[in-house]
């Protein structure tokens, strides 16, 4: 719904409705609406408390929501993940701002805790508030009883304080509402705390007054405002720079320094559902990625913190590593359904876990070797501890390169030879080797420009179409494939290459649909639906075709891309070109780091252009 339209509060919202707020530990969506439909607390993984945008009957959720709303307006505090929404009714304006409190020394000590303040803009206007908690995914009725001024949830694990400087009636058992009125100069205030039942079963456990809760926003807005002014966004495309970097802070582990590649779990790829995931965990692969995005724009500090995660969840041992952990190191991450859920618009089924962490994903090795390589271009060196861990990481592509696997995209049927894959080992052998040549470190250095030299030559035998000029997707397959767009990032070929420039017209003449690139053909995995098109590739052909000298295309593809986003600049996984909607879990990490890198691209090639560089020629 376009912003400045009533919403109706009463439809189930599409996923492009919700904006995104988070802590860096525990996140939430907010509809137009103004209802929490969706949080997970203490961690992003964790069972929800409200869980409605799965099943609008038995998930829960937290709404404030003005009578008779005529218009609606939202965005974002400047720089912050501060969510405002401004409603306009006969009577008057509210505005509500929901967050997550920051806090200097939160990393270790969270407030855990969700804040929602409703101002009086001008006239008086009747606000109704429901609070229907549900934990462990709609499984739990909480018991809810008052203590003093306050409410105490408890279910299961799961515990919370509500409180307010407002009255709320418990209605029935489980659930608790208001009705309040609000003139113009007023603000009431709303706070859900999370604390494990055990600490506040007997009550003692502080209850934020009034004036704490001012100064916790003020603390907000001021702690994501100072982390967004280190860094350095592009132009003309700032704003949504910007904003995805916040975007992929708030998905951030501040304890572990792992980085889940979305908020939700199985918001479908496809209308009606089965290509549903749990994107709640951290994969290398993103996570590389969102690092390399970030780094870009100036915020380093994020690197080393996932370097080191990763080092400890693989226990110092590459034969450790799998593709994804959980947010905390965990890695047994069993896929099951949900019973009993009725799903996003009734798309089953609701899972959790993630059966790809038991998959071989050969990329792993090369993005874990590049992270290391550009952490020393920073001017750090590896202690002897993380270089065993190294060399060991590039002794393991060396090894296994060889091997079928499932792909950058997991593909769930037998495992193939893809050509990315490949590239990717190869990609960790070429920067292991130059980090042992620059650092002067002990390593199998020979072995592995030999077997570098063998991937390349057997890649562009197998993984080459000699008759359209084109690298394929996998051996012996004559599919396309978007992450072949990918292919220059690592110095396989260069953009100018005339193999990588067909291979480029060849992906946006059979992939794109509706001006956004799908991942590979229709029916390519085996799997039941049709998915959306594919957000992060549109972004990779931006970065391709910039590199190209292409600008003109660049910008157009870049242009139809961002109008998969909504109007807070966030976006899903996919997008359905056919209805306008987003599709796949939101807000996904993959989608936004992508677009971080295509707008440098775009920025540093036109500086190159008007400083009179010429774009780059076909190598040799």
């Amino acid at each position: 719904m376009p912003s400045g339209q009533p919403c109706n509060n009463h439809a189930s919202p599409s996923i492009g409705d919700y904006g995104f707020i988070a802590d860096c530990h525990s996140m939430a969506l907010v509809s137009k609406g103004g209802s929490v439909d969706w949080c997970c607390m203490p961690r992003i993984d964790s069972g929800s408390i409200f869980g409605r945008i799965l099943d609008r009957e038995k998930g829960g959720y937290c709404r404030i929501f003005p009578r008779g709303v005529t218009d609606v307006k939202r965005r974002y505090l400047p720089g912050t993940l501060v969510l405002e929404t401004t409603y306009s009714t006969g009577g008057g304006e509210v505005r509500l701002m929901d967050c997550f409190p920051m806090r200097r020394g939160g990393r270790r000590e969270p407030y855990q805790q969700i804040l929602r303040c409703v101002d009086g803009v001008r006239g008086s206007v009747p606000v109704d508030v429901e609070i229907v908690p549900r934990f462990d995914y709609g499984a739990i009725l909480p018991w809810v009883r008052r203590q003093e001024d306050h409410f105490l949830a408890f279910g299961g694990s799961s515990g919370l304080i509500i409180s307010g400087d407002f009255r709320l009636e418990q209605r029935g058992r489980h659930d608790l509402a208001a009705t309040i009125t609000i003139s113009a100069g007023e603000r009431r205030h709303l706070s859900i705390l999370f604390r494990r039942p055990e600490l506040i079963d007997h009550g003692n456990v502080a209850v934020p007054d009034t004036a704490e809760l001012d100064g916790r926003l003020a603390e907000t807005i001021s702690w994501w405002e100072k982390w967004s002014s280190q860094g350095a966004f592009p132009v003309p495309y700032a704003d949504l720079v910007g904003r995805s970097a916040i975007v992929l802070k708030g998905l951030s582990n501040a304890p572990t320094g792992a980085i889940a590649a979305a908020a939700t779990t199985s918001l479908p790829e496809a209308p009606g559902g089965g290509r549903n995931w749990d994107y709640r965990f951290t994969w290398i692969r993103d996570s590389v990625f969102t690092i390399r995005s970030l780094a870009e724009l100036g915020y380093r500090n994020e690197s080393d913190g996932f370097r080191r995660f990763i080092e400890r969840s693989a226990a110092g041992n590459a034969d450790e590593l799998q593709v994804l952990f959980g947010v905390g190191g965990e890695r047994r991450l069993h896929e099951y359904e949900i019973k009993g859920m009725a799903g996003y618009h009734g798309a089953r089924p609701v899972r959790v876990g993630n059966a790809a962490a038991g998959q071989l994903q050969l990329d792993m090795y090369g993005e874990l070797v590049d992270l290391a390589w550009r952490w020393h271009q920073g001017g750090h060196s590896p202690d002897n501890d993380y270089w065993e861990f190294l060399v060991e990481i590039v002794n393991a592509a060396c090894r296994v390169w060889r091997k079928p696997d499932c792909g950058i995209w997991e593909m769930r049927g037998a495992p193939r030879h893809f050509v990315l894959s490949k590239v990717m080992c190869w990609f960790a052998l070429d920067r292991g080797a130059a980090l042992a040549t620059e650092l002067g470190r002990e390593a199998p250095t020979s072995d592995w420009v030999r077997e570098r030299d063998e991937i390349r030559r057997v890649v562009e035998q197998e993984g080459y179409d000699d008759g359209r000029g084109i690298f394929v997707q996998s051996f012996g397959s004559s599919d396309l494939d978007a992450s072949l767009l990918l292919l220059p990032t690592t110095g396989f070929v260069a953009y100018g290459d005339e193999r990588m420039l067909r291979t480029t017209d060849a992906v946006m003449e059979k992939l794109t649909e509706g001006g956004i690139l799908r991942r590979y053909p229709v029916g390519a995995d085996g799997l039941a639906g049709r998915e959306g098109a594919f957000v992060a590739c549109s972004f990779w052909l931006v970065e391709c075709l910039a590199r190209q000298g292409r600008l003109v295309e660049a910008h157009e593809v870049f242009r139809s891309a961002i109008r998969t986003g909504n109007d807070l600049g966030l976006f899903a996984e996919e997008f359905d070109v056919s209805t306008g909607e987003m599709l796949g879990n939101f807000p996904q990490g993959l989608s936004h780091l992508s677009l971080i890198s295509a707008a440098v691209s775009l920025a540093e090639m036109e500086n190159e252009r008007k400083n009179g560089h010429p774009p780059e020629q076909p190598s040799p």
